[in-house]
This record gives C-alpha cells, structure tokens and sequence, in this order.
C-alpha cells in the first residue's frame, strides 16, 4: 500500500508539472528588470498591457539601473529599465556577450529636491547643491545658508543620498557635482526613491533627491536655479518637458539589440499615446504631448 501511495502522489506530481508547463507555454513571459525610478509605472504599463494582450505577461522587478543593465547584459532579462545612459564598461561588457545594447527613450523625468516642511528656504541652487552633496563641500550646515531649520538640532545638514546602483545617483553626480567629482563622506544613502521621501519627511535637518514621481505633500519641493542670477524654476511636468528645469533627464528601455517579436510590439504600446498617458498619469513627462482621458 505504501508503495502503491508514493507512486500516485509522484504521478500526480508529474500531472501537475506538466500542467503547469503547458499554461506557462501558451504565453509569452516579458522579463523587465532595473530602475527604481521607473518601476512604479513600468508596473502600471504591465497590469494595462494585460488587458491588451492577455497573452503576454510582463514580469516587472526593481533593484537599480545598474541591477537591470546587468541582468539584460546577462541575458536573465529582456528590457532592463534605466534613468541613466548605459556607462561605456556596460556596454563593452555587453559586447564581449554578444549583446549590442538598444537603447529607447520611453519618457522623462525631472529629478526634485526635497527638504522638511518646517525647512524656510525657498530655492536652492546647483552651486549651492554641489557645496552640500559633494566631497570637500562648504555647506554642511543650514546657517551657512542663511537658514535656521526648526527641530533641527545644530541646524547640521543631513544628506540624504542613493545608492551607487541607482541610476538617479549616477545622473545627480554627473548633472550637479560635475564628472569626476564625488560625494563627501557620511550621507544617507537610501536603497529606493520612496525611502528618500520617507527619511526627508521625518528628519528636519534633511536634504534628498528623487523622481517628480515621489512627490508628496508631507515634504516640501525647492525650485533649483541654473546659476546664481537666474530665476528659479520649479520641478514640474510641463518644465521638463519644455527642458528648462535644470535637473531634467530622459528614462531608458534597453534591448538585447534590437527589438523583435512581443517585446517589439510591447515597446510600441508603451510609446503610443495609451503607453504615453500612463506615464504622465504616474507624474513623468511623456515623451511628445499627448491628449489622455480624464
């Protein structure tokens, strides 16, 4: 009887398996991977898109740029999500696997700066950013500002940052310290853009940065001046797409080469007006004006 048991429960195992694999082959599996910036509306265009083929299932993960242009470069994955461009030693990598990187534009985004509701600056500047984000920095306290933070003890600046896989801190180096130039020493470097708002909201004395996307009521968003003379400009939808805001980048989709089958067609939904209005629902600027439905 025993052996009469273990045979039919590894029949039905089997059964089982063989189910399952052939659910799994009547659809195609999209695996996309990589920036936490976009990761909420690459998720937001998977669900939409399951309406539109129901067939193909987009399976979305975050863990950083560089997590994504690893995992596409690897193979592991077929559409790596960036907020940066691919670095020159990834895509010689890539080359050395055989992969000639495709890179696509799927939308834009502009990178705000947050500081504590109770914080009264009003605009910051770049220069004024560089002094307090990179290394041998002047600024390292709010007086030196001109400011008295409330609740912040010493009015000391903390320095909220990303990790180095995030493709925001890579854009943030280049656009704001300079190339070349590294952060000071002992920021707080959070693993997501959620996790900036969150430290910034409960910490007086702090300062990040994160996609438009992160906004929230609960922090309070600087206008970021070019130079000293020029006027504020405040980080917004409409002033990143018309490229007047100071910290405006493009976001990325990379291919294995380029695009062919269901991913091809999954790219072209996501640039189509209905992919472009997701973005824009989710706090991006789309890459071209579109009409959506309210």
């Amino acid at each position: 009887m025993k052996q009469h048991a273990r045979f039919v429960a590894a029949t039905l195992v089997v059964g089982l398996a063989t189910g399952y694999t052939q659910e799994v082959s009547a659809r195609t599996m999209i695996q996309n991977k990589g920036s936490d910036t976009l990761v909420n509306v690459a998720q937001a265009w998977a669900e939409a898109y399951q309406k539109v083929k129901p067939d193909v299932a987009v399976a979305v993960t975050g863990g950083g740029t560089g997590t994504g242009i690893a995992a596409m470069i690897n193979g592991t994955v077929d559409m790596a999500n960036a907020s940066r461009t691919m670095k020159e030693k990834e895509i010689a990598e890539a080359k050395k696997n055989g992969v000639t990187p495709k890179e696509h534009v799927v939308g834009y985004d502009a990178l705000a700066i947050f500081v504590h509701k109770s914080n009264p600056m009003t605009s910051i500047s770049i220069k004024q950013l560089a002094e307090i984000y990179g290394d041998g920095g002047k600024f390292d306290n709010w007086s030196k500002l001109g400011v008295q933070v409330p609740g912040c003890q010493r009015n000391q600046i903390i320095v909220v940052n990303r990790q180095n896989n995030s493709g925001t801190y890579v854009y943030f180096q280049e656009a704001v310290l300079g190339e070349g130039k590294d952060f000071r020493l002992g920021t707080k470097d959070m693993h997501g853009s959620k996790d900036v708002i969150d430290l910034v909201e409960k910490t007086p004395c702090a300062i990040g940065y994160s996609g438009l996307a992160y906004d929230s009521p609960h922090v309070k968003k600087l206008p970021v001046t070019k130079d000293e003379n020029a006027k504020p400009v405040e980080a917004t939808m409409a002033n990143a797409i018309a490229k007047i805001y100071p910290i405006a980048r493009p976001l990325f989709m990379y291919t294995k080469g380029e695009p062919t089958g269901e991913v091809k067609t999954y790219l072209e939904w996501i640039v189509s007006d209905v992919g472009q209005c997701i973005i824009e629902e989710k706090g991006y600027a789309p890459i071209r004006p579109v009409k959506c439905a309210k």
